[in-house]
């Protein structure tokens, strides 16, 4: 049978609320005390019941899901996930929100983590832009004892901070190999583009795009990023000009998680039939344009495992646990007209869960 509290109190030759103020963390014990209970630990190997526990304190998990205001499908998609697992964890004491609270400006989101209370939250997940101010006041956070995820858009395998998301270079690095693929050796132009360099997701794929293409596709330059910043009309110009500048242009690769501006803004262009397209995430427009052959490939992250994966990070640190590395571990998924039968069931069912505007 496995050790209980009872146990570990005889073996340590203490009380069994001196043993709860040790397992919990609390003051008021000696520390040749501490000592002797920890080393009890050891030789029974006892391993705390957290569940047992926490149902004995009441206590709730509490974690927000801070997003950008600004956001098309692929936001909406995050949200409904976190909506849908947020009501399976219900039965846990786990208590999840989806905020859309994030601007642009990197001093508002200063200001929003800086609002943030341990008496309120016990976690966060953030999406928003790398900038130094943000990185600043995200340890600060963990100073206040709130718990982080760095969520889709952040550092891959850095502390004291966890990631959940693919790994943005390789991403980089695959959308290259299939574009160079797909090209077929044809000579000419490439078109970046993104919502904006700022993020460190997309710098961290133009990385791993411009390493493949300029040691592989030699026939094949790819041309500096060009930044939407969210505008569907400074997209359609961007792109017009893009056009107008390079006509030998034979890929894009589209590097923001929101694709549907410049995609709108590329398929405008008279050439579009002849281009190999590349771009991000399964959303309902994105696996529409794929089923009608208007992109070649998606790269993807699957959304449910990200959200999914962000709680279970936040409740592991939150229970002092080393979190399980490959139940995190998200993939980088490709798909092809040829296989989205199986997301195109995925996302019917997901608007299905959706509420009514």
């Amino acid at each position: 049978m496995r050790p209980t509290t009872k146990d570990l109190a005889r073996e340590a030759g203490v009380s069994r609320a001196t043993v709860d103020r040790v397992l919990n963390g609390r003051p008021g014990v000696q520390e040749k005390t501490v000592r002797a209970v920890q080393d009890a630990i050891a030789r029974l190997g006892f391993e705390r019941n957290l569940s047992a526990a926490n149902l004995a304190k009441r206590r709730v998990y509490r974690f927000d899901f801070l997003l950008p205001r600004e956001g098309g499908e692929f936001l909406a998609e995050l949200e409904t996930q976190i909506r849908d697992h947020g009501q399976q964890m219900r039965a846990d004491s786990v208590e999840i929100r989806a905020r859309r609270v994030l601007e642009r400006d990197p001093h508002q989101v200063v200001a929003t983590l800086a609002a943030l209370s341990p008496d309120e939250v016990d976690g966060v997940a953030i999406m928003a832009s790398e900038s130094p101010q943000v990185r600043d006041a995200t340890l600060r956070l963990n100073e206040r004892g709130i718990h982080v995820v760095q969520f889709i858009s952040g550092q891959h395998g850095v502390r004291p901070f966890d990631f959940v998301g693919i790994d943005n270079h390789a991403a980089g690095a695959t959308a290259a190999r299939l574009l160079g693929g797909f090209c077929n050796r044809l000579q000419g132009h490439v078109l970046v583009i993104t919502e904006s360099m700022n993020s460190l997701d997309s710098a961290e794929r133009r990385l791993g795009f411009d390493h493949v293409l300029n040691t592989r596709f030699a026939e094949l330059a790819a041309l500096p990023t060009l930044e939407t910043h969210g505008d569907p009309a400074r997209a359609r110009t961007i792109v017009a000009a893009a056009f107008r500048n390079f006509p030998d242009i034979v890929g894009v690769y589209v590097m923001s998680s929101e694709a549907a501006a410049p995609l709108d803004a590329i398929l405008r262009h008279d050439r579009h039939a002849q281009l190999t397209i590349i771009a991000h995430e399964r959303t309902e427009s994105t696996l529409d344009l794929l089923e009608r052959d208007r992109l070649d490939a998606l790269i993807v992250q699957n959304p449910g495992h990200v959200v999914r994966s962000a709680v279970r990070l936040l409740k592991s640190r939150c229970d002092g646990r080393q979190p399980l590395a490959s139940q995190d571990d998200i993939r980088i998924e490709i798909l092809l007209k040829e296989n989205i039968g199986g997301a195109r069931v995925r996302q019917t069912l997901s608007d299905r869960q959706r509420p009514a505007p």
